[in-house]
Parts: structure tokens; C-alpha cells; sequence
């Protein structure tokens, strides 16, 4: 089976749970002899020394607007093409950075025919973006081998359809979170649009949960038949131990670790960590991640005068990452709309126990978790203190995470994706 795949995230560069479950996905389908291209808008960061060989762009000569990326595996090309999309960039954020842009003059011709000039300005706003992106997916409708086409979340739903367009081939778009998620009832009537073309357009839908799959249906107004529900799973990596971390604090620790934005309910932790305060003052509170609410939640801290029992540590990656999840006595992830969350996952494999918001789809393969509704910061907060202060029930599901994190992996969801690969292409 040979997929043409289109995602905006792919390590080494990871801005958020997208990336993780991308690579996941693909490792387990390569691990059952699936031949991927993945399309990507634009390669950032620097790469590091590893089994994935990934080349920069501006090293490769391209055919018209494309650059194969070569990976150690024969099975898995990444082609990356010149654009300025980021990761959970909204309309606004895109458009202030274009101007910085063309404050800096930065807007340039390709300085070398053939090569890919990352650092240019193309497009006026981010809508735009995904429409030049769209264009380069029916280029490699035509340029690229493929039986099945399979697209990640809006940004890549228009370059899907006109691959479709182009090869004939059957489009599996994967919804990882929708505008409802992002926006709530006020959702961007642009994005709402694209991600209704790309529903219609498919002939199958892959929703992270059932709780994604329930918004598609009556949202997106999308037959149920139509949506298979394909749970994320986690990559075992090795980690740093508990004693490696070396807590530096001999106070408790609670973590909330996630974009500071409204959609992850970072504001609804730090009113419960308020309670939890008043009641047990051997307490300290980090959270770790960037976003629009983060100065908000600085300011919101003072004024609680909890300041002193916070630690905001901007957003984390690698080894910071893993010393704080092993670091920590409870993790906490009261999202208002969460599709799926892989972070617990990550957590659980330090036999950390988790507080989950029951609007999380994760809950719904989660047993090992306390689970109260985002908006109940009274609930949340005596979840805290009792896994702070009952021992019974914090090793219980410290247990009981080490356990499930175990049973964990790709394989299954690899199966029922190309399991609907061989439906798509009539074969299933």
C-alpha cells in the first residue's frame, strides 16, 4: 500500500501533540510494509543525528515547488515546501508575522535556482497559505506514486482534494481537532468552511475519539458510517528516571502542561491551585507551556497572591519535558474541548496519577485517572488534595498508570488505519 500523506508537524521538530501522534501513526503503519510520502509545509529547527535521515530543504533541488527528503527507511519520503504555516497559528498571529516580515525586507526572490528559500514571505494571510499549499498537493497528485491519500487536520484538507482531484485516488482526511475545539460555538467561518470541504470531499473520516466523531456528525453534518473512531496511542521511548530527575523541591508538585490557551483551560487550574493553596501550603504549582492567556495567568497568579507557589516555565521539549513529568506528584489537564491528549499518555509513564477533564477524549481509554468536568474547580481542586494527601489513593493510581501506560502502543491503531486503507481502495 503506498499512501501520499500531508501533515504540517514531523519530528525532530514537534510544537505539539500533532507532530507525536504523526510519527507514531507512520512508524506503526511502516512497521506493516505501508510506503508513506509525507508532505510537509516547511522543515524548522535544527535537525539532530538520528535513524531518520532528514536533509534541508535549501540542500535539495526541487521540481517546481518540492523537496524530497530522504529518511533512512526506503518506506518513508518527507517532501517539504516552501511556506510560511506554523502550528496552531491563528488568522491574526499570521498576518502579524508577515508584517514583521516586510518590516525586515525580508521578502526575496529564490536565491538559487532550483532551491527552496525557506525564509521568504509567500502569501498574504494564512487562508492564502493553505490554498498555495492546495496547489502543491495537486502537483503531487500527479508527481507521487500512491494508492490512498491521507490528510492531517484543516490546514492540509485543500492540498488533499486536489490530489484527489488530480490522481483519482480516494482521500482519507483525519480530523485531529476541529474549529468547535479551538474556537467553541464562535468558530472562524473560513476554517469551518475548508474543514467541511474536506469532509465532504472524503470518502473516509478518522476522528481521534468519540467525542470528535459525535462533533463531525452534528457539526459538520457527516454520515456516522462514514467516521471511524481510530484512538491515539504513544511511542515508547527511553526516559529519565525519577531519581535522574533529581527533584530539587521538597514540596509536592502539580503540573499543568499544555498550550496557554483558553481551549486547554489553563485558567481553571490555577483558580483550583488557589483552593488547594488555602489548604495545604506545602504545595507548588507549575505550568509549563506558552500561549495567548499566558500573561493573563501571570497577572491572575499575583492577584490570588499564589505567585510565589508558581512556576511558569514557557513551553518544554526533551529532557526538560521528561524531568518535569517525572519531578511531579499529580498532573492535571482540565481542557475545555480536548479531541484526544497525548500528554497524559507521556505522564503516566512515570507512574504519575492524572486528573483529566471528562470533556477530554483520552477518557475514553483512560481508567486509571480521576475525571471531573473543566468548569467544576471545586471538584478539581479536592481531586488534588486528595491524591496530594491520601497515599492509598495516590498509589493507587500511580499502579495502576505504570500499568496501562504499558499496554500502550501504535500497533492497534495502525491496524484499523490500514485496515480502512484496503476499504478505501476496494480491496477490504
Amino acid at each position: 500500500m503506498k499512501v501520499l500523506m500531508f501533515g504540517w508537524e514531523f519530528p525532530p521538530y514537534i510544537s505539539g501533540g500533532l507532530g507525536t501522534a504523526c510519527y507514531g501513526l507512520t512508524q506503526g503503519l511502516m512497521g506493516k510494509g505501508v510506503d508513506i510520502t509525507f508532505v510537509l509545509p516547511k522543515l524548522v529547527g535544527q535537525v539532530e543525528p538520528g535513524p531518520l535521515k532528514i536533509v534541508g530543504a535549501n540542500q535539495v533541488h526541487l521540481r517546481w515547488a518540492s523537496a524530497v527528503k530522504k529518511i533512512a527507511s526506503r518506506d518513508l519520503k518527507l517532501i517539504e515546501v516552501f511556506s510560511q504555516l506554523q502550528p496552531y497559528q491563528t488568522a491574526e498571529s499570521y498576518k502579524h508575522q508577515l508584517q514583521v516580515f516586510r518590516e525586515q525586507e525580508i521578502e526575496k526572490r529564490l536565491p538559487n535556482p532550483g532551491l527552496i528559500d525557506v525564509s521568504s514571505d509567500y502569501g498574504r494571510d494564512l487562508i492564502s497559505e493553505v490554498g498555495r499549499y492546495a496547489s502543491v498537493g495537486a502537483f503531487l497528485g500527479l508527481d507521487v506514486d500512491h494508492d490512498v491519500i491521507h490528510a492531517h487536520d484543516w490546514m492540509t484538507f485543500l492540498a488533499g482534494i486536489e490530489a484527489k482531484k488530480q490522481s483519482k485516488k480516494p482521500l482519507i482526511i483525519h480530523v485531529h481537532s476541529t474549529e468547535f475545539d479551538r474556537s467553541g460555538d464562535s468558530p472562524n467561518p473560513d476554517i469551518f468552511w475548508i474543514e467541511k470541504q474536506g469532509m465532504d470531499a472524503a470518502d473516509y473520516i478518522i476522528a481521534v475519539s468519540q467525542r470528535t466523531k459525535d462533533i463531525i456528525v452534528q457539526r459538520y453534518h457527516q454520515a456516522p458510517e462514514k467516521v471511524t473512531v481510530v484512538h491515539n496511542a504513544i511511542t515508547k521511548e527511553p526516559g529519565i528516571s525519577k531519581e535522574a530527575a533529581g527533584k530539587l523541591l521538597k514540596e509536592k508538585i502539580v503540573l499543568f502542561l499544555g498550550r496557554v490557551t483558553i481551549q486547554k483551560g489553563p485558567d481553571y487550574f490555577l483558580e483550583a491551585a488557589s483552593r488547594v493553596h488555602r489548604k495545604l501550603k506545602n504545595v507548588r504549582f507549575v505550568m509549563a507551556g506558552a500561549g495567548d492567556l499566558l500573561p493573563r495567568m501571570i497577572e491572575r497568579a499575583a492577584a490570588l497572591r499564589i505567585h510565589d507557589r508558581f512556576h511558569f516555565t514557557g513551553f518544554l521539549r526533551g529532557v526538560e519535558r521528561e524531568r518535569i513529568f517525572a519531578m511531579s506528584d499529580v498532573y492535571v489537564m482540565p481542557s475545555v474541548s480536548e479531541p484526544f491528549g497525548l500528554t497524559p499518555y507521556e505522564v503516566m509513564k512515570y507512574g504519575v496519577p492524572v486528573i483529566l477533564s471528562k470533556q477530554s477524549g483520552i477518557t475514553e481509554v483512560v481508567e486509571n485517572a480521576i475525571k471531573v468536568d473543566f468548569w467544576d474547580v471545586d471538584k478539581l481542586s479536592e481531586a488534588i488534595i486528595e491524591v496530594l494527601t491520601n497515599s492509598e489513593v495516590s498509589n493507587s493510581l500511580s499502579e495502576g498508570s505504570t500499568r496501562e501506560w504499558a499496554g500502550v502502543d501504535w500497533a492497534t491503531p495502525a491496524n484499523k488505519v490500514n485496515d480502512l486503507y484496503f476499504r478505501a481502495v476496494g480491496l477490504g
